[in-house]
């Protein structure tokens, strides 16, 4: 299997804070890096963590709340100041390209390099890319402005041939893409040998689910479904439900339920008010709705 890793390079909300910078994550599937946001200090946390942002071709900004795009800029020049030449691919919504395009025209600054904006659709799930390998849409979340969530999907691995069927059989090389792609190999004295006996099953899809800022909004369980790993932003513990509802922000126990109801394998909270300076309690309060439960902090590491 590929390597399917997300790195957490902020974890605050509104205002960062001497340990947690505002939302960033770095999703690394093979040789590929996605950034999911860019707060503030990204391209700091990235240095620090010693990833080569070069790498980054593809950057997904969920809405236009300055915690999670105020660092995009400087990341954008710190690229081209570096040389890049590759293309870089954004995604958000329709006004970030008028933002970026101030941005770059108040410094005078030509990019040596094209970066191509993709809008996004806050109102509905869509395609944002897709190769052979993996699929990212994003989908509607429920904010105090256009808010989308965003989910990786890989696609279906092919089946293995078994090592011992292969040698025994003497398959032959120009076979063995239909043999993966589930088709019986038919031998040359016309014997038929059912795809199931010469091949084993490859290991499951991975999914990991992106639920930026957002209130409590049961329509995105249907999209979430049986995700390996579940972010969702977590602002307050329980006893400021009203706080949240207020912000149009998420508590404990509300991503935990939307994990339970969504039955994903593994859930981590994040978008932390700076109130609180220890968040073991919110872990624990997450906890007791959905065990599988850890902390989005800053460095911190997930494998899929």
């Amino acid at each position: 299997m590929l390597p399917f890793n997300l790195t957490i390079l902020g974890s605050s909300s509104a205002t960062p804070t001497s340990d947690r910078n505002p939302t960033a994550q770095l999703l690394s599937h093979g040789e590929k890096l996605f950034l999911i946001d860019c707060g503030e200090g990204s391209q700091v946390s990235l240095r620090r963590m010693h990833i080569h942002f070069q790498r980054i071709k593809h950057i997904f900004i969920s809405h236009l709340h300055g915690d999670h795009f105020y660092g995009l800029i400087g990341l954008i020049s710190s690229m081209h100041l570096l040389g890049r030449t590759k293309p870089l691919h954004v995604y958000g919504p329709p006004m970030l390209k008028e933002i970026l395009d101030q941005q770059l025209q108040a410094s005078l600054t030509t990019l040596l390099y094209t970066l191509e904006f993709h809008p996004t659709q806050a109102a509905t799930e869509e395609i944002l890319f897709e190769d052979e390998l993996i699929s990212v849409s994003s989908f509607p979340m429920l904010h105090r402005i256009p808010t989308t969530g965003f989910i990786f999907r890989e696609k279906p691995f092919e089946r293995k041939i078994r090592k011992d069927v292969f040698a025994l059989l003497n398959i032959p090389v120009h076979v063995i893409s239909k043999i993966k792609a589930g088709e019986d190999y038919v031998a040359a004295d016309g014997t038929v040998h059912p795809n199931l006996s010469i091949t084993m099953e490859s290991p499951l899809p991975r999914t990991y689910a992106f639920c930026s800022d957002t209130a409590y909004f049961e329509d995105i369980i249907p999209i979430v479904q049986g995700a390996d790993l579940l972010y969702h932003e977590t602002t307050f513990m329980n006893n400021r439900e009203a706080n949240a509802a207020e912000k149009f922000h998420s508590t404990t126990g509300q991503a935990a339920t939307i994990a339970v109801k969504a039955a994903v394998k593994k859930l981590l909270i994040g978008h932390f008010s700076a109130r609180y300076d220890d968040l073991q309690p919110l872990l624990d309060e997450a906890r007791t709705v959905f065990p599988a439960t850890d902390l989005a902090v800053d460095g911190c590491i997930f494998e899929i």
